[in-house]
């Protein structure tokens, strides 16, 4: 999976483009998981601002 994701990011004009992961803890059982998006630079502060 890492690997498509970073050959996608190589394509031309990817470079306006990151890939951006956040933990985001389980409120029933207080457990951890990531959640991993590839986003516009620019929208990166969004992604981790929002819950």
């Amino acid at each position: 999976m890492a690997k498509k994701t970073v050959a996608s990011l190589q394509k031309k004009g990817a470079k306006a483009f990151t890939k951006a992961v956040k933990m985001v803890k389980n409120e029933t059982t207080g457990s951890y998981s990531f959640k991993s998006e590839i986003v516009p630079k620019d929208k990166v502060n969004d992604f981790l601002a929002k819950k």
